[in-house]
C-alpha cells in the first residue's frame, strides 16, 4: 500500500510499504479523506516543537484529520466492525496512569497522537492502524468529508463548551481558519450572537460569505461586550487582546498556537476576574461534533476548498491550492487518489 512520508524538513515521498496486520485492540482502516492543518505544515517546515523536544522525529507519517472504512481488527476485537465507517481520536494515553483513569488521557505524559508522535502512523495512506478503543462509528448522514472534519470540530466543540455561553448571548471568535469558523459555526446554532476577527481579508471575505455579519478587521473589532473571546488564531499578539476585550468575571478560551511565545498580563486576569481555559485535542469533542454533523446543525463541508490526491500532499503542504479550488480554508486529501 502507498503511503506519505515526511523524509525530513521540505522532503517527502510517496513509498510503497507492507499492509498493516492489526495486533489486539487495533484497528486497520482503509482510508477516504484527510485533512491538512497548521500542525502537519509545522512538521513540514521543521518548526514543529515536538521535534526540538524530541517527542517526534523523522521520518513522520502525519494524517490525524481523517475519515474511512475498518477492513480488518484483531482477534480479540468484535469483527462487527468491519465495513463500518469510522474517525477517531488522535490522542492515545497509555491507558494506565493518573491523568488516563481520571478521563484526561488527552493529556497523558505518554501518550501517542496518531500521526504526530508515539508509536502510531497517521492517515496519510492507503490503510493504517488505529485502537479500536479510539474510534467513533460515522452515521450514513456524515460522508466523508464531513467525516474529515470532525477531529478540527472536535476542538471547536470544546472551544464553545469552555467559553460557558447561552442563548442570546455575544461572542468573538479571533481567527477565521479551520476551527475559528468551526466555532463559529456551532455557536450559531446555538442562538449565540457572533463575531468574527481575523488579519487576511480573503477570510474575513469568506466568514461574510457563509452569513457571519459581525466580521472584523483585529484591529479594528469594537469594544463592546463579549461574554466569552475565543483566541483561534496563530498570532501572538492575539491572546492579550482577549483578555483586554472580554467582560469582567467570564471566559477566555485558547485554542489557537502561536509560532512564538504569547504574553498575557496576569494582573487583568486577576483584576478582571478572568477564567482563562486552554484546549488541546478533540477528544471529549468528538461525540458531540458527529451528533451536530449528523443531524445537520453544523455542514462543515463548505470550509474545504478542494481533495487532492496523496502524490499532491507535498505541494499542499508547500503552500500550494490547486486552480479552481473553492475558497475555504482546508484541504483534503484522499489516498486512493495517486496521480
Amino acid at each position: 500500500m502507498k503511503a506519505f512520508v515526511l523524509t525530513g524538513p521540505g522532503r517527502s515521498e510517496v513509498q510503497d510499504l507492507a499492509p498493516p496486520v492489526p495486533m489486539p485492540g487495533e484497528a486497520v482502516i482503509d482510508v477516504a479523506r484527510v485533512g491538512v492543518c497548521g500542525t502537519d505544515v509545522e512538521f513540514f517546515t521543521g518548526e514543529m516543537q515536538y521535534l526540538h523536544d524530541g517527542h517526534s522525529k523523522f521520518p513522520l507519517y502525519l494524517g490525524h484529520e481523517w475519515c474511512g472504512t475498518v477492513s480488518a481488527v484483531g482477534a480479540d476485537q468484535d469483527d462487527r466492525w468491519v465495513g463500518r465507517r469510522v474517525t477517531g481520536d488522535t490522542m492515545l494515553g497509555c491507558g494506565h496512569c493518573r491523568r488516563c483513569q481520571s478521563g484526561r488521557h488527552h493529556v497523558c505524559e505518554n501518550r501517542s497522537e496518531l500521526g504526530i508522535r508515539g508509536a502510531y502512523r497517521g492517515a496519510l495512506a492507503e490503510q493504517f492502524v488505529a485502537p479500536v478503543s479510539s474510534m467513533r462509528a460515522l452515521p450514513d448522514t456524515v460522508d466523508d468529508t464531513a467525516g474529515a472534519l470532525v477531529e478540527p470540530g472536535g476542538n471547536a466543540w470544546r472551544s464553545l463548551e469552555a467559553a460557558q455561553l447561552t442563548s442570546g448571548e455575544r461572542v468573538l471568535v479571533l481567527g477565521p481558519g479551520t476551527i475559528g469558523l468551526l466555532v463559529a459555526e456551532f455557536a450559531r446554532a446555538r442562538g449565540i450572537e457572533v463575531h468574527l476577527g481575523g488579519r487576511s481579508q480573503s477570510s474575513l471575505d469568506y466568514a461574510s460569505s457563509l452569513g457571519f455579519e459581525n466580521v472584523w478587521a483585529a484591529d479594528d473589532v469594537p469594544s463592546i461586550p463579549y461574554d466569552a473571546v475565543i483566541d483561534a488564531s496563530n498570532a501572538p499578539s492575539l491572546p492579550a487582546r482577549a483578555v483586554r476585550l472580554v467582560e469582567p468575571g467570564r471566559r477566555v478560551v485558547f485554542v489557537g498556537l502561536a509560532g512564538t511565545a504569547s504574553l498575557v498580563d496576569s494582573r487583568e486576569l486577576a483584576l478582571k476576574d478572568v477564567t482563562a481555559v486552554g484546549i488541546l485535542g478533540a477528544s471529549a469533542g468528538l461525540t458531540g461534533t458527529i451528533e451536530a454533523y449528523a443531524s445537520g446543525a453544523v455542514d462543515p463541508r463548505g470550509l474545504v476548498a478542494a481533495t487532492v490526491g496523496l502524490h499532491q500532499a507535498h505541494d499542499v503542504l508547500a503552500g500550494w491550492r490547486p486552480d479552481g479550488a473553492a475558497p475555504g480554508p482546508k484541504l483534503l486529501v484522499d489516498p486512493r487518489v495517486h496521480g
